[in-house]
């Protein structure tokens, strides 16, 4: 199949919902930041430590890469282990099947991270949105961010902790009713307390 376009403008770091083939055939739910081309040099991802997607790119090389403005499926897809039968999220309003290559890889301290090449083969639009800025899902965002930093020694955890506190106070006074269930996701996807 010919190359496709993305299904959406990338700009700086996207966040994004991939889901990745197992070796169980089921569809591994993850958050993945997608970085905009420059110039000559492609779409990209990095994969930080072995985890499912690491893993499925390698072993498979590909996965769907989906825009989803649901604070609930991104908090879960970053937190936590979720699979599923079908590969694209019935929260997705834009997918695009990728083709992944490893383009570059090392080790940040203790961790090891790979950067991959994405390829379009593949996309869809299932909704068409006027974008709204809602700091409520900024803040479950960010909040996912800091969380899945926690236990990287790299990263000071009480200025984590304040962060998440911070985050939860933001998504209480300027959230909607699904920002607030996503935040009660995120407490409860993660041993900590703040």
């Amino acid at each position: 199949m010919g190359e496709t376009d993305w299904p959406v403008a990338l700009g700086g770091v996207t966040e994004s919902v991939v889901t990745t083939l197992g070796p169980n055939d089921l569809w591994n739910v993850a958050a993945l930041g997608v970085q905009a081309p420059d110039g000559d040099y492609p779409v990209t991802a990095t994969t930080w430590g072995r985890t499912r997607t690491w893993r499925n790119f390698r072993d498979r090389g590909e996965g769907y890469v989906q825009f989803t403005r649901d604070p609930v499926d991104f908090a879960e897809a970053a937190l936590s282990v979720r699979e599923e039968d079908d590969p694209v999220l019935d929260s997705a309003d834009a997918w695009v099947r990728v083709d992944v290559d490893r383009l570059d890889e090392g080790e940040d301290g203790d961790t090891q991270w790979v950067e991959w090449a994405l390829r379009p083969a593949e996309s869809a639009v299932e909704r068409r949105v006027v974008p709204t800025t809602n700091r409520g899902h900024a803040a479950v965002v960010e909040a996912t961010v800091a969380a899945s930093r926690l236990d990287v020694p790299a990263y000071d955890r009480e200025t984590l902790l304040d962060r998440l506190a911070y985050f939860e106070s933001v998504v209480e006074t300027a959230g909607s009713e699904r920002e607030r269930v996503a935040f009660e996701r995120v407490r409860a996807l993660v041993d900590a307390e703040w």
